[in-house]
């Protein structure tokens, strides 16, 4: 049995792919640019805000003085709205209660700036005790760079192999790799299937009560 399952949030734990259609909409419309359809953000998502806004940028304008300014509009509209659209998957509490229940500690691991990191999991997950909530930070690298994973672990101390890292893209399958912990993808989020086995996941799951399964196994 798994003693620590690590969670990415964005399309993994939470749905916050509207909040951060808007918000990057929001930022391209202040600096004079033209925005893009909801539907094309997961694919522009995953790396962290700063990638983000790059992405969308037109070739020309991606430049460090307009992703300051575009930077700083998203973090204005975000910081407010970031709780207006986004969910909480089905199933994901029910996960985490009976993880929690089972004595099993949780923790997040996101490359989304911390202070949004924080405020999402105390609106949506106040409630549950977290071994650790890490989001992106000044000066550290962002996934898939497994830092995140060891300042976790450092927090929470346990053994690699009794650890499961969940996400919803090849960037977490890769931190997971490189942190040396087993991998497991979800379908839910944004990337596609092909995607997560591309990246060597480790479990490939369509339900978050296969996680449950996954985390208590004796065989793993």
């Amino acid at each position: 049995m798994k003693k620590l399952v690590i969670f990415d949030l964005d399309g993994t734990l939470l749905n916050t792919i509207a909040d951060l259609a808007a918000a990057s909409n929001h930022a391209l419309q202040q600096c004079g640019f033209p925005t893009h359809s909801p539907a094309s953000y997961p694919f522009f998502v995953g790396n962290g805000v700063t990638k983000l806004l790059e992405r969308i940028l037109p070739e020309d304008e991606r430049n460090p003085t307009t992703l300051q300014k575009m930077r700083t509009h998203f973090g204005e509209y975000y910081d407010s709205h970031c709780t207006d659209l986004t969910e909480p998957y089905p199933g994901i509490r029910r996960l985490l209660d009976n993880l929690t229940d089972r004595g099993i500690a949780i923790a997040v691991a996101s490359n989304k700036y911390q202070e949004a990191v924080t405020r999402l999991i105390n609106h949506y997950f106040g409630s549950y005790t977290w071994a650790a909530v890490e989001g992106q930070k000044e000066g550290w690298p962002v996934k898939p760079d497994p830092s995140i994973v060891f300042d976790i672990l450092s927090k929470c101390p346990t053994p690699k192999q009794q650890v499961l890292y969940v996400g919803d893209s090849g960037v977490d399958m890769e931190t997971a790799r490189r942190a040396c912990v087993e991998s497991c993808g979800v379908t839910w989020g944004f990337r596609p299937e092909k995607e997560l086995a591309a990246g060597y996941a480790d479990h490939i799951v369509h339900t978050p009560e296969e996680i449950l399964s996954l985390a208590t196994s004796d065989e793993l």
